[in-house]
């Protein structure tokens, strides 16, 4: 099993920036990838990134595509989200997730991933 702590939320306007980490431990060498999920008030919780760790393979959800990027250190075993251009509907709590080896391909599938951090609140005013 992978531990994961999420760091770095807050409240900002529209229009900045802010910068999420991950902090990864534990069976990370069994980790196919880690991922960004985020959950707003009353909705469900939504993909937002994902990076493989063992290649640069990313994936975007469209609404975040050109403004968010996710990144990795592995010798820090941390992955990162970078939030450019905020906007009040990016307002959730944001997820680290890791998904198990097996698999070839990156997904936003929320069932492939098994282990999940505790979260860190993002809050954009207009």
């Amino acid at each position: 099993q992978v531990q994961l702590v999420e760091s770095g939320g807050g409240l900002v306007q529209a229009g900045m920036s802010l910068r999420l980490s991950c902090a990864a431990s534990g069976r990370i060498y069994s980790t196919y990838a880690t991922a960004w999920f985020r959950q707003a008030p009353g909705k469900e919780r939504e993909f937002v990134a994902a990076i493989s760790w063992s290649t640069w393979n990313t994936l975007y959800a469209d609404s975040v595509k050109g403004r968010f990027t996710i990144s990795r250190d592995n010798a820090k075993n941390m992955v990162y989200l970078q939030m450019n251009s905020l906007k009040p509907e990016d307002t959730a709590d944001y997820y680290c997730a890791a998904t198990p080896r097996g698999y070839s391909d990156l997904s936003g599938e929320l069932a492939r991933y098994s282990s999940w951090g505790q979260g860190t609140q993002v809050i954009v005013s207009s």
